[in-house]
């Protein structure tokens, strides 16, 4: 499944057709907020809740499908995948009430982690060595593609014509993904000699596994913080009328496109100074916000580096996994985490929501958010340290057993 260096496989972009669909189901509900908490009769916190409710969904369904489905050939899981995301907005749709909602969200969430773990490892072997970070970083594109595309124009369906055409709209896409992925993702044989699952624990048991991807968890619970009531922080603080939101989140989608590419690129040269880089100005540009929010031109600034900043860290957070998973444990890993980033977004969106109901109020969820990601930045210098000071796993033994 390796590819030369020279040009990236059409088979990467089929999965990043994937990845547009997951991520806008994801990221769309941000801008529903305000219509799902009137048009249901719970609270903006509420309504934030499924967030929260969704990246749990993640957390949990990431590695026991990923687990369950070890000895199935590769592009025979994220087929089933999507056509589990297709179902579960379909759900969502069609939900009467929030409970409902909710359960939809749940279900439609247990696709995510596995395909974008799966899909990372198919992505790397797709090119050569010295481009695997590039190749998680183009994969993720489908969810800086979401953001800059998917969620303002699911924001406007839904502004226009109820939250409920928004997710009709999501499953049409998920049909439409399925279909790319079938044709142009090359068929592989299922393993021949799986690892175990105690050896794929065991991989994942590592001090410098475990750091990494505590690192991921807090670095990116900052981002969701806020991001998961940016549309009242626009609307409330920044001034926007209900309008002017779709056409800001184009802003922090294209701060999306600039930071992924970039964080890739930047990882496949020195992946450590990148990933410590790019935790620490994301822990800056969330705590200036706090002062930006309350003029509109630098709101509209601070979103699009929010934007960037944030996805600059995907691809050395995944990257960094896969590094120190190197061998039987790396398709584990790597879906353990997709769930550490979507642990992080549960985290990030209670956090917020207990911060916006107390009397600190939306005006300091911002300042309080860069500290959960200056959390994450602790860890992963503390992952980087131990690394230098224990042995490192036999790099021939570990190629042999990927």
């Amino acid at each position: 499944m390796n590819a030369p260096a020279t040009r990236l496989p059409v088979a990467l972009y089929a999965l990043t057709a994937g990845a547009f669909g997951i991520g806008t189901t994801e990221f769309v509900i941000m801008g529903l907020l305000l219509q799902v908490s009137a048009d249901l009769g719970v609270s903006v916190a509420a309504a934030g809740l499924l967030i929260s409710g969704y990246a749990l969904g993640v957390f949990v369904g990431a590695p026991l499908l990923t687990a369950a489905t070890a000895r199935l050939p590769r592009k025979t899981v994220l087929l089933a995948l999507m056509a589990v995301f297709t179902l579960g907005n379909l759900a969502c749709a069609l939900a009467p009430d929030y409970p409902l909602l909710m359960a939809a969200r749940v279900l439609t969430s247990l696709a995510h982690g596995s395909f974008f773990g799966v899909g990372s490892v198919v992505a790397t072997r797709l090119v050569a060595p010295e481009r695997q970070a590039s190749a998680i970083a183009v994969l993720f594109t489908g969810l800086t593609a979401a953001t800059l595309l998917g969620v303002p124009v699911g924001a406007w369906l839904g502004l226009q014509h109820g939250w409920r055409a928004t997710f009709w709209a999501v499953a049409a896409l998920g049909v439409l993904a399925t279909l790319v992925i079938a044709w142009c993702v090359p068929a592989d044989r299922a393993p021949e000699a799986a690892p175990s699952l105690a050896e794929e624990i065991k991989v994942v048991v590592r001090p410098q596994v475990l750091l990494a991807l505590a690192a991921t968890v807090f670095g990116y619970a900052g981002v969701f913080a806020v991001f998961t009531y940016i549309q009242p922080l626009l609307t409330r603080l920044a001034g926007f009328d209900d309008a002017a939101v779709s056409p800001i989140l184009l802003v922090f989608g294209l701060g999306f496109v600039v930071g992924n590419l970039l964080g890739g690129r930047l990882a496949d040269r020195r992946l450590v100074p990148t990933l410590l880089g790019t935790l620490a100005v994301l822990a800056l540009v969330l705590g200036a916000m706090g002062v930006a929010l309350w003029h509109p031109w630098s709101a509209v600034l601070f979103t699009g580096l929010l934007g960037a900043a944030a996805f600059a860290t995907v691809a050395p957070l995944q990257m960094r996994v896969l590094q120190q998973a190197r061998g039987a444990g790396q398709d584990l890993a790597s879906s353990l985490n997709i769930a550490a980033f979507n642990l992080g977004n549960a985290i990030g969106a209670a956090f917020g929501a207990q911060v916006v109901d107390s009397a600190l109020g939306l005006g300091a969820l911002p300042a309080l958010a860069a500290l959960l990601t200056l959390a994450g930045l602790a860890l992963a210098a503390v992952g980087v340290t131990l690394e230098r000071r224990l042995p490192q796993p036999d790099a021939a033994a570990c190629t042999a057993a990927s």
